[in-house]
């Protein structure tokens, strides 16, 4: 199904904000470095949801917050989460060929100069928020390293990589699969949403609904994700799919069902909206992405 037209045009417009951040900040220099830069604008530049960026411009638009300073922190958190795409489809990972439509990083660039594009964009992110250019106070600055580090690390992100790697040689539980969901997907969806709110000066205590929300819908994309590497289109999803029961992964339609699997992700994304009745219309966004996040068909 295709975006609603509000959510597909903010799609668009932050989908080209981002890339015209990445142009510029990731410009090739004239030196034995620039194949580096070239991989990395390869991974960040064009295609890809923008869910990530579009939720820190979503939930900091609640609040106020400057758009400059939205645009940088939600580029930070994109290229976290190109960083981990580059590693997760190198051959001592998930080894694919495809990304996005396009030739994985490894596949064009060779494998020894995607794991430098990924570290280096994995540093670049946090370069880029703990400049000032982010936010004026530094103690905003500080909270959002923090935030993105915790997401991105073994309590998060690369924790549920390691996680799902586990998974090809162990039998998980619909419990463990959850974990590992929240880790590896949930975690830098939760952070973007949390990013805008820092940004926003919102106190933590006030952001329980908004984390409400962000935990929803981050399972809810897995299960949906879940569901489209089992009934996905190859060419609209722009990667291969059918790849976990191959691997004898265990997720949520395997131990669910697709029936059962897409009724909890339902349920999940109504909880995610419902996380929201604090906000009237201007959270009217982030109510169209939680509904997204179960039709979409990449």
């Amino acid at each position: 199904m295709v975006a609603s037209l509000p959510l597909q045009a903010a799609l668009t417009e932050i989908g080209a904000e981002i890339d015209r951040r990445f142009d510029a900040l990731l410009a090739i220099p004239d030196d034995p470095r620039a194949d580096l830069y070239r991989a990395m604008r390869h991974a960040a530049i064009g295609g890809g949801k923008r869910l990530r960026p579009l939720l820190v411009f979503a939930t900091g638009n609640l609040f106020g917050v400057d758009r400059d300073c939205l645009a940088r922190a939600a580029a930070a958190i994109e290229a976290i989460h190109v960083y981990s795409l580059i590693h997760d489809d190198l051959p001592a990972m998930d080894d694919d060929d495809v990304r996005r439509g396009k030739p994985t990083v490894h596949k064009a660039y060779g494998e020894a100069t995607a794991v430098l594009a990924g570290d280096c964009l994995h540093a670049l992110a946090f370069e880029w928020l703990a400049d000032p250019a982010t936010h004026p106070d530094p103690f905003v600055r500080s909270e959002l390293v923090l935030e993105v580090a915790r997401a991105s690390g073994p309590g998060g992100m690369a924790g549920g990589q390691m996680m799902d790697l586990e998974a090809e040689k162990s039998r998980f539980d619909l419990a463990t699969v959850t974990r590992l969901q929240a880790m590896k997907t949930g975690a830098l969806i939760a952070c973007s949403v949390e990013a805008g709110a820092i940004l926003g000066r919102v106190a933590p205590d006030g952001r329980t609904g908004l984390r409400g929300y962000a935990r929803d819908i981050g399972l809810a994309f897995q299960i949906a994700d879940d569901l489209l590497d089992v009934e996905g289109d190859e060419d609209k999803a722009g990667k291969k799919l059918r790849k976990d029961a191959g691997a004898g992964k265990e997720t949520f339609v395997s131990l669910l069902g697709a029936e059962r699997a897409r009724e909890q992700a339902r349920m999940l994304v109504g909880q995610a909206v419902d996380h929201l009745r604090g906000f009237g219309p201007e959270a009217d966004l982030l109510r169209s992405v939680a509904r997204f996040v179960l039709e979409r068909d990449r």
